[in-house]
């Protein structure tokens, strides 16, 4: 099991991935993020994230497209929704083009985003638009465009 040091009042991420580099590229990338502090954990497959979703409670996943042995999203999501998760699920991809992507809503996915989308800024978006965060005063003037 891989956790980072849990901080106080952080906004717990599951990235579910099976390759491990892309765990590391995130945790790089988002190094820097100090508001809000994130704890972010991994899991290499849907089975693990599935124990690790039973036993503690997560704020929000990003998952990966395509997990062996499912064939995408469109069966892993359904899984965590069928026991009980109800925060958010982001779905990350190499390439989200596909036509079926747009069928994402219909399988318990609240957004899309290519995984190299993903830096500081656009987590920090993606934690304010879909997880409840007490979001301090001096971030919001940065995002009252």
């Amino acid at each position: 099991m891989i956790t980072e040091t849990v901080r106080q009042n952080a906004v717990k991420v599951l990235f579910v991935d099976d390759e491990f580099i892309e765990f590391r590229a995130l945790k790089k990338k988002i190094a820097d993020l100090s508001e809000p502090p994130v704890d972010l954990e991994y899991s290499p497959s849907i089975g693990d994230a599935l124990e690790k979703v039973r036993a503690a409670r997560f704020d929000l996943i990003l998952l990966d497209n395509r997990l062996l042995p499912n064939a995408d999203f469109r069966e892993t999501v359904p899984e965590l929704r069928g026991i009980g998760y109800t925060g958010p699920i982001g779905v990350v991809s190499t390439d989200i083009s596909g036509g079926y992507f747009q069928e994402f809503p219909d399988y318990g996915v609240d957004f899309r985003i290519g995984k190299d989308e993903i830096d500081v800024q656009t987590l920090q978006h993606i934690i304010r638009e879909y997880v409840t965060y007490d979001v301090p005063d001096f971030w919001k003037d940065d995002y009252s465009i």
